[in-house]
C-alpha cells in the first residue's frame, strides 16, 4: 500500500499548505490517538500518553496546539516539552514509558517548512504498519470521546536536564574534555539549550554560536547545512574543534583547528575505527550516496558494509535486519545503536571526541586512512515518462564509464522523487575523471531528451 501523507521522515511540507495546516494536523493527532488507543491494553490501566517536542520554528506553537487538541479529542494524554532535539523526544519517550513521541520539526529545512514525525514507545521510528493505520484513520470522519474521557495535557519542566544527563552518560566515564576548546553551532535550533551544556559539563571550554532562536532564523546561514560560519568561528577562537548540528540536532558535521570540514562518512569511519580497538565490529550501513572510499576502507578493516536507500530511516532498517550497531549518511545522520535508538548529533560528536581522547590523535590523524573520492553530480531534466532503466544509450554509456573507472570508482543513477530530473553521480580517484564520466552520462540522456 502506497503512502499518501507520510514520507521517509514523517509528514512534511510548507506551513499553511496541506498537510501542514492546523486543521490537518489536528486530524493527524486525532487519527494517531485513535490508533494508539486501539492498541492500548484493555485492562483499565492509564490512558495512552504521548510526548510532543518541537524545534524553534514560529509555526511550532500553532502546530503543537493543533496536535494537542487532536490527541485530547481521541482520549490521549499529552506531555509538552517545548523546544527540544528530535533524539531527546526519542529518549524521553522510552525513559518515561510513554505510548509514543511526536516531534514538530522540518529538520534542516528553512523556517517556512515544518513537519510531524513519530517515535514508538521504544524510541524508534514508527513501523510501516502503524503509519499506514494512521493514514487510513486520517481520512475517516473526526469525532470526540465523551467529556470524562478527554485527554489531559501538562508541561514537563525537566525534559532538557534529563536529556543532557543521558547524553553525558554515553561518554566513557574514564574520559573528560578538560583542556579542549570547542565551538558548538546549534543552528538556532532545538539544541540551543542542550548541546553546549553537555560539552561544558564534561570539562570543555565551549563557545556557542547559533543559540539565539527567534522563530525565523533556524538553519539560516549556520549549523550543519552551512558550516562556513563554524569554520570562521573555529579559526577566530583558535579552537581545537567545531561541532555543527542542524535544526533538530540529529545531523552532525565537525571542523578541526585548521578549518577543515569532516562529513558524516568521515565521522562514521572514526567511530567504527574506535569501536574496533575494543573488539570486532560486525558491520556498518551506509546509503547509495556513501562515498566509495569508505566502502573500501571498511573492507580493509574487515568490517562488512552494505548500502541502504537514501534516508536514515532505511539505514536504521538495514542495521536492525543485520544486527549491526553503526551506520550513517554523508550528510551527517549517524547511528550508534550502542548509545541511542536513533540518530543523535550530540551523542555522535561525543563518540568522535572519545576516540580523540582515547588515542591522543587529532581528527585529521584519525581520518588519515580515508581519502574520500571526488564526486560529480549532474541533474538532467527529463520527461516524466522517461524510462532510464531500459534506455540503451544510457546503459551503453554507463558500461563505458564503469570500464574506464576500472573498479576504482562508482556510478549512481537515480530519478528524483520530487522533480522530473535524473540524477547522475560519478565517483573517481580524480575530480577530472569524475567530471568527464558524469558528463558522458549526461550527454547520453540529453541526446534522447532533445
Amino acid at each position: 500500500m502506497s503512502r499518501k501523507y507520510f514520507g521517509t521522515d514523517g509528514v512534511r511540507g510548507r506551513v499553511g499548505e496541506v498537510p501542514i495546516t492546523p486543521e490537518f494536523v489536528m486530524r493527524l493527532g486525532y487519527a494517531a490517538g485513535r490508533v494508539l488507543t486501539a492498541r492500548a491494553p484493555g485492562d483499565g490501566r492509564a490512558s495512552p500518553t504521548v510526548l510532543i517536542g518541537k524545534d524553534t520554528r514560529i509555526s511550532g506553537y500553532m502546530l503543537e496546539a493543533a496536535l494537542e487538541a487532536g490527541f485530547a479529542a481521541a482520549g490521549v494524554d499529552v506531555l509538552l516539552s517545548g523546544p527540544i532535539p528530535t533524539p531527546a523526544v526519542a529518549y524521553l519517550t522510552r525513559a518515561l514509558r510513554l505510548s509514543a513521541g511526536v516531534v514538530i520539526s522540518a529538520s534542516h529545512n528553512p523556517f517556512p517548512d515544518n513537519g510531524i514525525k513519530f517515535f514508538s514507545a521504544r524510541g524508534t521510528k514508527l513501523d510501516d504498519a502503524l503509519e499506514l493505520a494512521i493514514e487510513a484513520a486520517i481520512d475517516e470522519p473526526m469525532g470526540c470521546v465523551a467529556a470524562q474521557a478527554l485527554g489531559r495535557a501538562r508541561r514537563i519542566d525537566d525534559a532538557s536536564g534529563r536529556y543532557i544527563e543521558f547524553c553525558k552518560s554515553t561518554f566513557d566515564a574514564d574520559l573528560d574534555l578538560r583542556g579542549m576548546r570547542l565551538v558548538v553551532d546549534c543552528a538556532h535550533g532545538a539544541a540551543y539549550h542542550t548541546a553546549p551544556p553537555v560539552f561544558h559539563e564534561l570539562g570543555a571550554g565551549v563557545v556557542s554560536i547559533g543559540v539565539a532562536p527567534n522563530g525565523l532564523n533556524i538553519n539560516e546561514g549556520c549549523g550543519a547545512t552551512a558550516p562556513q560560519a563554524l569554520q570562521r568561528a573555529v579559526l577566530e577562537q583558535r579552537a581545537d574543534l567545531g561541532i555543527a548540528l542542524d535544526g533538530d540536532a540529529d545531523r552532525l558535521l565537525m571542523v578541526d583547528a585548521a578549518g577543515r570540514i569532516y562529513n558524516g562518512d568521515e565521522l562514521l569511519y572514526v567511530i567504527v575505527g574506535d569501536r574496533l580497538r575494543a573488539g570486532p565490529v560486525a558491520g556498518a550501513a551506509g546509503t547509495q550516496m556513501t562515498n566509495f572510499a569508505l566502502e573500501q576502507a571498511f573492507a580493509r578493516m574487515r568490517v562488512e558494509f552494505a548500502r541502504a536507500k537514501v534516508g536514515d530511516r532505511y539505514v536504521l532498517e538495514m542495521m536492525k535486519e543485520r544486527g549491526w550497531l553503526f551506520g550513517g549518511e554523508g550528510s551527517g545522520h549517524l547511528l550508534c545503536l550502542d548509545c541511542h535508538s536513533t540518530g543523535d548529533a550530540t551523542i555522535s560528536a561525543l563518540q568522535v571526541l572519545a576516540a580523540i581522547r582515547r588515542t591522543g590523535e587529532s581528527l585529521a590523524e584519525l581520518c588519515a586512512g580515508l581519502e574520500l573520492y571526488p564526486q560529480e553530480l549532474i541533474n538532467v531534466r527529463v520527461a516524466g515518462d522517461f524510462d532510464w532503466v531500459r534506455h540503451a544509450g544510457l546503459a551503453s554509456a554507463r558500461r563505458e564509464v564503469e570500464a574506464e573507472l576500472g573498479g576504482e570508482g562508482r556510478v549512481l543513477i537515480r530519478a528524483s522523487g520530487t522533480e522530473p530530473l535524473l540524477r547522475l553521480m560519478v565517483e573517481a580517484r580524480s575530480a577530472d575523471l569524475a567530471s568527464r564520466c558524469a558528463q558522458r552520462l549526461a550527454d547520453a540522456v540529453r541526446d534522447v531528451a532533445a
